[in-house]
């Protein structure tokens, strides 16, 4: 048996919630990517947003590692949720590109320090702010495939692309007609179900 190395498996495992997210921008206009999908407004470009600020928050600042990357809508007078949605100026390139970059901070973190590295959430109460690397890493590659999931959902009602990637659906295979018929005996145990409740 090979024993691989605890920072690869982190890496390996955030590297691909991070491009799962990403794909689901892929051949999408540009109202698509930031319309509202639900009553709280998630939409796709905000959901790469928040992950870049948490990427950088959680693996950069908290291990006094700034990134210097300007966040405003992270400031203290920031409106609520201004990180889960991206303004008409906030191109899809400049998203993008930040969460990139958010990349390469945080895997330089990862690099640069031992798992067992405590920091300190800087907006976490004071006492309870202490985190190892370790820790941050899984938070927040559990934080990124939560927010993949929630743009696979959006993407799906858009367009009906599905899957981590172009090439990996994770889904049986089936044509049209059979995910009709699926999706029809699903509705119909529901309502029976329902009814028997």
């Amino acid at each position: 048996m090979t024993v691989s190395d605890p920072k690869d498996d982190l890496r390996f495992y955030l590297q691909a919630a991070r491009d799962a997210l990403l794909w689901k921008l892929d051949g999408l206009a540009e109202y698509d990517i930031r319309r509202p999908f639900t009553p709280t407004g998630t939409n796709l470009l905000g959901l790469v947003k928040h992950a870049a600020g948490v990427e950088l928050g959680y693996l950069g600042d908290t291990f006094g590692r700034p990134s210097g990357e300007p966040l405003p809508w992270l400031d203290d007078d920031a409106e609520p949720n201004a990180d889960m949605w991206a303004t008409a100026d906030e191109s899809r390139a400049y998203i993008v590109d930040l969460y990139r970059r958010a990349w390469a901070h945080a895997d330089a973190t990862i690099d640069a320090l031992p798992l067992d590295t405590v920091g300190r959430v800087p907006w976490w109460p004071d006492g309870k702010d202490e985190v190892t690397l370790h820790h941050a890493v899984i938070r927040v590659t559990a934080d990124t495939h939560r927010h993949a999931g929630h743009a696979d959902i959006l993407r799906e009602l858009m367009d009906g692309a599905v899957g981590m990637n172009q090439g990996n659906t994770s889904i049986p295979p089936g044509d049209e007609e059979w995910w009709e018929t699926y999706r029809n005996r699903l509705e119909r145990a529901a309502r029976e179900a329902g009814r028997d409740a």
